[in-house]
């Protein structure tokens, strides 16, 4: 600027000098800019680049295992492929224009369609959106997953599809089928249990949902993941149940064969140990497959065990005599007049099936006389009857970890029960409880006098086998004293022994104690009790001496009969005798007779001795002198003798047994005596004894 006009050399100067000035200006704004984002905000452009680069994948954890108490799967969970669809990566390298993209999604949709058997329309509705990420079906089978992995392959196909991904989906199955369906429940196809321990449990079965992050490429792809969580720190909980497989499915064939031949509208058993409460098989009929439960009915998913309340009848008869001698209101060997059958309380008649006069309890147990139960129950007083049966569990849950529990009802809340109410629930009626409540007071009996809490969740583990927690005996309350449930046990098994209402649920080798029971029940259209609708009940413990087994079982309108002794007593039959083979118990001889063990100053045998009624004995033709045909035998006299027995004496004599009706024998056809070839048939006719 030497040569140049000072003049010029000065406006220059000053040209520079501004434009050094706009240059550090903006240079001041840049670096300010970049501190504020770098610094100032840095933590939030951080996290939106981490969003861009990054993908959250919301990881399942594979749901726990249900397992029965020797290991047998009864629910698991298994990986099955699912088809989902980035409809972003499917149109990359595609026209831009509207028309050519919509021509691409439509000729997707159609081969889509194909493969999996699904209408077009159905799969282009959910791809027109254009997402990331969108369902197109889950739970897909073996061939469709070949046909959908062809699809993207540029090898196969002209122009493959891209954007289709196959994930594994935990899938529920039940191995079992039907086999405690009720009790398990299901699960839905978002992973949540619906229904019994599937929804009880839930919160232990289905684990920890997790997220986690990585790297996704240009396409969107996860290539890199940051967590190190291991896939066992995220699974559900495996439980083992107290349910033994054997014993359920035991129970299940004789609830199926009952319900197709007494034509019932539902039909429950319970069987358990009562040393311990642990509950060994709990079903239900008619019951479903929770691997379809969407085809069943919501009625064959109900679990009847807890959730049908019901008026018990006869079986609580065992209760209001424990509560009595538990008082001493009543000795064993008292006798209480029974009124010939008939009683008027109240101006409302009751009755009973036979015409009694003195019986003792044992008696009144054994031939189930609601005359002598209500007079027991009156004596002890309504607060007395009352209070014992609250504490043998009726009119309270019992603490099952399953949905849908009912309590029952003893009395209407605020007022205690009036004479003829008391008199009613003193022989079941008016009253109503459920299948599990007469297990657990039952087992009170078989035990000593302790409610128990129903076990059915042996223990809870993590997928690395640490337990969690177990299912332990927990005793509720003493309800009465030892002494006490031994007597009831005795006066029990007269029951099952002649004379009982309950023969037909005697188990060879064994003494059962037990009690029947049959209840009309109302009918809502009339609010009255109903003459062809009852509940017919069976509920006992064997064996006698040292009990290993209680099983109650509950019959709900049969059309065919409708004694408890007739049609739950054989169920209960089957059910112990499966039972205890399974379980290694085995009689060490024939079952001996009540009145045949020796028991020094035992009360229960003088009224043994009075509960049977003298034989009387048909006078037999005389066939003296006659000499029988070679091929010819003389009839058995099977007269008083249960369907069973009979049949076999028949058939012992080379004869064939046609039986009509049930109960005990009180007619035979030839008669007893009477000459007859091999081979003929044998006219049985029996009727009930109850």
């Amino acid at each position: 600027m030497i040569n140049l006009d000072p003049r010029r050399a000065r406006w220059i100067r000053l040209r520079m000098g501004i434009l050094c000035g706009l240059m550090g200006i903006g240079l001041g704004g840049f670096v300010s800019s970049a501190y504020r984002v770098q610094v100032e905000d840095g933590l939030v452009w951080r996290e939106t680049a981490e969003k861009q680069r990054q993908r959250r994948l919301h990881v399942e954890p594979k749901r726990g295992t249900i397992t029965d108490r020797n290991g047998s799967v009864l629910a698991v969970s298994v990986d099955v492929p699912s088809v989902s669809c980035d409809v972003v990566e499917m149109l990359r390298g595609a026209e831009s224009t509207p028309a050519a993209q919509e021509a691409l999604l439509k000729d997707a949709s159609i081969r889509i369609g194909q493969a999996l058997t699904m209408p077009a329309l159905e799969i282009y509705t959910k791809i027109v959106t254009k997402r990331r990420f969108v369902w197109i079906k889950r739970r897909i089978n073996g061939d469709e997953s070949a046909m959908i992995r062809d699809l993207g392959d540029a090898k196969k196909q002209i122009k493959p599809i891209k954007g289709l991904n196959l994930e594994g989906e935990g899938h529920r199955y039940y191995p079992g089928r039907e086999l405690a369906g009720p009790v398990l429940g299901f699960v839905s196809p978002d992973g949540e249990g619906k229904d019994g321990l599937e929804l009880a449990l839930d919160e232990d079965l289905r684990g920890h949902i997790e997220e986690v992050r990585g790297l996704r490429d240009r396409g969107g792809h996860l290539i890199f993941s940051q967590s190190n969580l291991e896939a066992d720190s995220l699974a559900g909980h495996d439980v083992q149940l107290t349910i033994d497989e054997g014993i359920q499915h035991v129970a299940e064939r004789e609830l199926d064969a009952a319900q197709k031949t007494y034509e019932t509208k539902g039909i429950s058993i319970v069987v358990l140990d009562p040393n311990t409460g642990e509950l060994l098989a709990i079903a239900s009929a008619p019951g479903y497959n929770p691997n379809d439960y969407g085809t069943s009915e919501v009625e064959s998913r109900r679990d009847r065990v807890i959730t049908d309340r019901f008026e018990p009848g006869s079986v609580m008869k065992v209760f209001t005599v424990a509560a009595a001698l538990n008082a001493g209101t009543l000795k064993a060997t008292e006798s209480i007049y029974c009124e010939h059958g008939t009683y008027t309380m109240s101006g409302v008649p009751i009755h009973d099936t036979h015409l009694n006069d003195w019986l003792s309890p044992t008696q009144i147990l054994a031939k189930s006389s609601n005359i002598g139960a209500l007079k027991i129950g009156l004596n002890l007083g309504e607060a007395g009857l009352y209070s014992t049966l609250r504490r043998f569990g009726f009119g309270e849950v019992t603490g099952l970890p399953l949905p849908g529990e009912a309590a029952g009802v003893l009395r209407p809340k605020g007022r205690p029960w009036f004479d003829l109410e008391t008199a009613n629930a003193s022989f079941g009626q008016g009253i109503s409880v459920t299948a599990i409540q007469l297990a657990m007071g039952l087992g009170a009996i078989a035990n000593g006098g302790r409610l128990l809490e129903p076990v059915l969740v042996r223990k809870v583990s993590d997928s690395r086998g640490n337990v969690v927690r177990e299912g332990t005996t927990h005793v509720r309350r003493e309800v009465v004293p030892p002494g006490v449930a031994r007597m009831v046990a005795e006066m029990l098994t007269a029951v099952t022994e002649e004379g009982g209402t309950g023969v037909e649920a005697a188990v060879p080798g064994f003494r059962v104690a037990g009690k029947t029971g049959t209840a009309q029940r109302v009918d809502p259209a009339t609010g009255k009790y109903s003459p062809d609708m009852f509940t017919s009940s069976f509920i006992g413990f064997l064996p006698a001496e040292r009990p290993r087994l209680v099983i109650a079982v509950v019959i709900d309108e049969p059309m065919i009969g409708h004694y408890g002794g007739d049609l739950a007593g054989p169920v209960f039959r089957r059910v112990a005798e499966a039972g205890l083979r399974y379980l290694g118990v085995t009689p060490s001889g024939p079952a001996p007779k009540l009145s045949q063990i020796p028991r020094p100053r035992d009360l229960a045998d003088a009224t043994m001795a009075a509960l049977r009624p003298p034989v009387v004995t048909a006078p037999l033709p005389n066939t003296i002198g006659v000499i029988l045909p070679a091929d010819a035998v003389r009839v058995p006299d099977a007269t008083g003798l249960a369907a069973r027995d009979a049949a076999k004496l028949i058939g012992a004599s080379g004869l064939v047994p046609q039986i009509e009706g049930s109960g005990r024998l009180v007619r035979q056809s030839p008669p007893a005596g009477a000459a007859a070839s091999k081979g003929s048939q044998i006219h049985l006719v029996f009727e009930p004894t109850s």
